[in-house]
């Protein structure tokens, strides 16, 4: 079945969206998507009329994605994510613009292309934002992930993944060195929900807490306190 680009957008959307309780509330959907509420749960229950169903909707809970809206879902964001990888190795187009050219391709790439982008990229696992790629059966690896905005003062951890949908942010983070694989530590922690100092690589960083809750990270073992 071939989907149309506003269903795509909208199975990407519950994918992206679908809380604990695996569901995708009109709301949040309609402000990602910037059409309105009543547009939203019109789709929503044609979608879940559709044989096969791509969503189950319920009334005040929202959607969320059927075994077959799923592969689909998870199908659109590894074009999206492979395509993210691709510009950036590829091409070298900057970090901060890549999700929405990816937005504008993700829909018209072939499977044969996306197969021959994989090969020439060597199967990558992560975009270039740390999102993991799904695998060609729709696989996503399970990870446990923190907010960074979450750490203790004296923690350490890797940076996993970067919330990629304001490229100022994606710049500011940039700048600060604050990108996948990088390891950090919280220096300190402000009284009174203020920024994060960090140490970056021996450098100092400081980062707001909005800011700090687009980033996860890996948690890592602290070194073991030496005596004098």
């Amino acid at each position: 079945m071939r989907l149309s680009r506003s269903v795509q957008d909208y199975l990407k959307a519950v994918l992206e969206l679908a809380g604990e309780d695996g569901y995708a509330s009109t709301g949040d959907m309609a402000q990602r998507l910037g059409v309105a509420a009543p547009s939203v749960t019109g789709m929503l229950r044609r979608l879940s009329a559709a044989r096969p169903a791509l969503v189950a909707y319920a009334k005040h809970r929202g959607a969320r994605l059927t075994p077959a809206g799923r592969r689909r879902a998870l199908e659109i964001v590894r074009h999206h994510r492979l395509i993210e990888r691709f510009l950036f190795e590829a091409l070298g187009v900057p970090w901060d613009e890549i999700h929405e050219e990816a937005e504008r391709l993700e829909h018209a790439i072939s499977e044969p292309l996306e197969a021959r982008m994989a090969e020439r990229l060597g199967h990558p696992e992560t975009d270039p934002h740390g999102h993991p790629i799904p695998d060609m059966e729709g696989r996503l690896p399970r990870r446990h992930l923190v907010r960074l905005d979450l750490l203790r003062a004296g923690q350490i951890a890797r940076i996993a993944e970067v919330r990629d949908h304001d490229p100022a942010l994606l710049r500011h983070l940039a700048e600060l060195g604050l990108v996948p694989g990088r390891v950090i530590r919280v220096a300190e922690r402000a009284s009174f929900g203020g920024a994060l100092t960090l140490e970056v690589e021996g450098e100092i960083r400081r980062l707001g807490l909005e800011a700090a809750a687009s980033l996860n990270v890996t948690p890592l073992p602290s070194p073991p306190v030496v005596e004098p």
